[in-house]
């Protein structure tokens, strides 16, 4: 590396994403640098969203960290934290080498031309082998210093802090002699990294590049405008004020921009354009795949992760953050949807509404779960039980068999096929000719009621036998 420093007169702390493959030990570097317990948290291992943290080195000197996942459903947020970054550090574990995602980011690091140094970690484990990542990157093309390249290269353990004060004194030379300056007289800009919802309404996080953003602010992004009514640092503590350099929470915007978009102050409130659709607006797709869903999230970044990566046979009919309600469950009715949530809370009562009207609700918090459900119903024929009633009784009807019946769950509709199960092993399929409440007939039947359903063929059931109500 050719050191020449420049005029570091409003020089403002860079912002940093640490980009790397899964399990590689990203999120535990980040996290002895930081001294929290981010990692031990994660549900599966994996870092859901981009997260931001400011951090001092012993100089005194802030350093911005934007942490992007390293699971390859979240490429696209990658790609987002090279665009805000001002240097990368790639993170490739010595008992691995180069792996998919890991060629993925050196793909956008070349792209973007940003400042990056190259981490060698978990060099505390018997089998690391520094040679092998040297070797590695010199077969994508990655030219490090000491092999004449410019490339620093530093070898760190996140586990006992091995090399960890060296590279955040690289991180400080590298910002200098890349003069990364930020002005918080000039005009505000920020580049928004993530999106959410909770009690306080729609949650903004972004980082400062230039200019100061202060509560009361009228700023604008994706044309949807807002005024500043709440601002939060990386530590959730309310503040007045955010510089250059400097990750925050925004609260204020009645709809969602999109993730990696520019937001900045409202210069006149008269020329703004027309506000366009954001990523918590319903999209519909009907009638293309094999299973239709209901895709909620917490957060627009997971949200466009999972859309991104959803399986062809696959149609998502409506798609937005925030929590499962009552609207979800009315969409997913009418095609058999079935409402998929990520990170998303379910509250009682939407539940009960779900099971009411026979539509099924899965959660999940780790994606890749999300993922082989998916596929596991499309190898299963895609069925689903969406009613369950038990034999209560038995009733003789015309030299025939009327099932005295008690709905356990979901409900049953005179046009579904029924399976009659008994001691959990099937005993055949059945199409209900009539559902009788009394000597009414109805068409369908809810959990909690009890009716006698007449089905054909009348096969040999008995009290206690289950019907399932099945569709594909």
């Amino acid at each position: 590396m050719s050191i020449q420093l420049k005029n570091s007169e409003k020089l403002r702390p860079p912002i940093v994403t640490i980009l790397g493959h899964v399990d590689h030990g990203k999120t535990t570097l980040l996290d002895f640098i930081r001294k929290t317990k981010i990692a031990q948290r994660e549900a599966g291992g994996i870092t859901q969203k981009i997260g931001a943290s400011v951090v001092e080195t012993k100089e005194g000197k802030k350093i911005t960290f934007i942490d992007t996942p390293g699971h390859s459903a979240f490429s696209n947020m990658r790609e987002r934290g090279v665009k805000v970054a001002d240097i990368i550090v790639l993170v490739i574990s010595a008992t691995d080498g180069v792996m998919p995602q890991t060629k993925e980011a050196i793909e956008y690091i070349k792209k973007s031309k940003t400042p990056f140094i190259v981490v060698a970690s978990k060099v505390d484990i018997p089998s690391a082998n520094i040679d092998l990542v040297r070797e590695h990157l010199e077969k994508e093309g990655v030219s490090l210093e000491g092999a004449g390249g410019d490339t620093p290269f530093l070898s760190v353990s996140g586990r006992t802090g091995q090399g960890v004060e060296e590279l955040l004194e690289m991180i400080s030379l590298v910002s200098e002699i890349n003069n990364i300056k930020g002005d918080p007289e000039e005009d505000f800009e920020g580049v928004i990294i993530e999106t959410g919802k909770d009690n306080r309404g729609i949650t903004i996080s972004l980082v400062v590049r230039n200019g100061k953003l202060e509560i009361g602010n009228e700023v604008v992004s994706d044309g949807i405008k807002a005024r500043i009514r709440g601002l939060f640092d990386y530590q959730n503590k309310s503040i007045k004020l955010a510089g250059p350099g400097e990750p925050v929470l925004v609260l204020g915007f009645s709809d969602t921009p999109g993730i990696g978009g520019y937001i900045r102050k409202v210069v006149n409130s008269d020329t703004l354009p027309e506000k366009i659709l954001s990523e918590s607006k319903v999209k519909t797709n009907f009638n293309q795949g094999k299973i239709l869903i209901v895709l909620k999230s917490q957060t627009a970044g997971s949200l466009e992760a999972i859309r991104n990566n959803i399986p062809k046979e696959v149609s998502i009919i409506s798609s937005g953050i925030g929590e499962v309600n009552e609207t979800d469950i009315f969409l997913a009715k009418p095609s058999n949807a079935l409402v998929f949530s990520f990170e998303s809370k379910i509250s009682p009562s939407v539940i009960k509404f779900a099971e009411t009207e026979g539509v099924k609700i899965e959660n999940f918090d780790i994606i890749y779960k999300l993922f082989e459900r998916l596929e596991e119903l499309l190898q299963k024929g895609i069925e689903e039980i969406v009613g369950k009633a038990q034999v209560v009784a038995i009733f003789p009807y015309e030299n025939k068999k009327v099932a005295g019946c008690k709905v356990l769950q979901g409900k049953i509709v005179k046009s579904d096929n029924l399976v009659l199960e008994r001691s959990g092993e099937r005993i055949g399929q059945v199409k209900i000719v009539s559902i009788k409440k009394g000597k009414q007939d109805i068409n369908e039947t809810k959990q909690g009621e009890e009716c006698g359903i007449f089905f054909s063929p009348q096969l040999d059931f008995k009290i206690g036998d289950v019907l399932l109500s099945v569709r594909k």
